[in-house]
């Protein structure tokens, strides 16, 4: 069990999942989003229903000034993290050409720059104490043709794959969580409700699935998790689907 876990994109969705799971299980908290009013609101909450002590960290990890104060904390060698969720992250639609480029920017930065950075940091401080774990919030996207999403999200997989390997003989595991479709307000912040998706209720996950069964496979040294046997399934098959139906399924929801 962590002692201390630093979770980002923590106000909302599966960030506020991995800090209720994890505050019950008695793990002291830092939490890291923009939203300083909703991040105090979180911590109060655990606090007093856990009982476990909760760092506010309000920071937009997109402008370098906040993401350098996250990075400071993350590598503090003094007040060490244990277990970093590189969790941050939002949404575009699936049309590269007609997307805004610099909206396409800002979008590989907090999935790609800032978890590398923040892994970084976290690797410096947990190495030398033998102990530590990273959990990178990917997605089935990841492993699919889906625009930048897809991309960046499976540049996250082979990231944890390598570093898994590379430093998990050192104590040090990296796991990339990847979620199928899952009910929290990450689709309601894109402006959709619950059914718009076009995506079939079976495919649907609940969010406190998710973060459990992530958290286990991490514990476990895992280096990829896909919560739930129906998405461990559909994976499966689009490794031997053709292309072209690889990229349809891709196509499927926002």
């Amino acid at each position: 069990m962590p002692r201390t876990a630093l979770i980002t994109g923590a106000s909302s969705g599966l960030g506020v999942e991995f800090a209720r799971h994890l505050a019950a299980t008695g793990a002291d908290l830092v939490l890291v989003a923009r939203d300083r009013a909703a991040l105090e609101q979180v911590a109060a909450d655990l606090r007093r229903r856990y009982e476990v002590q909760v760092e506010v960290l309000p920071a937009d990890l997109l402008k370098r000034r906040h993401l350098a104060r996250v990075v400071d904390r993350v590598g503090d060698r003094e007040q060490p993290i244990d277990l970093l969720v590189n969790n941050a992250g939002f949404g575009l639609p699936l049309d590269f050409a007609r997307n805004d480029i610099e909206d396409e920017a800002r979008h590989l930065a907090l999935h790609v720059e800032v978890p590398m950075r923040l892994s970084h940091a976290a690797l410096g401080q947990m190495l030398p104490r033998g102990r530590g774990r990273i959990v990178n919030v990917a997605s089935v996207a990841g492993f699919i043709p889906r625009s930048t999403y897809g991309a960046c999200k499976g540049w996250l997989i082979s990231f944890s794959r390598w570093a898994n390997g590379e430093y998990g003989p050192r104590g040090v595991t990296t796991t990339a969580i990847c979620p199928g479709f899952t009910h929290t307000d990450f689709h309601a912040r894109m402006g959709l409700a619950r059914g718009e998706e076009g995506i079939a209720p079976w495919m649907w996950l609940d969010a406190r699935t998710v973060v459990a069964e992530g958290l286990r496979d991490a514990a476990r040294g895992k280096a990829v998790s896909v919560p739930s046997l129906r998405y461990r399934v559909l994976m499966a098959l689009t490794r031997l689907a053709p292309p072209s139906v690889a990229a349809r399924m891709g196509q499927r929801g926002r």
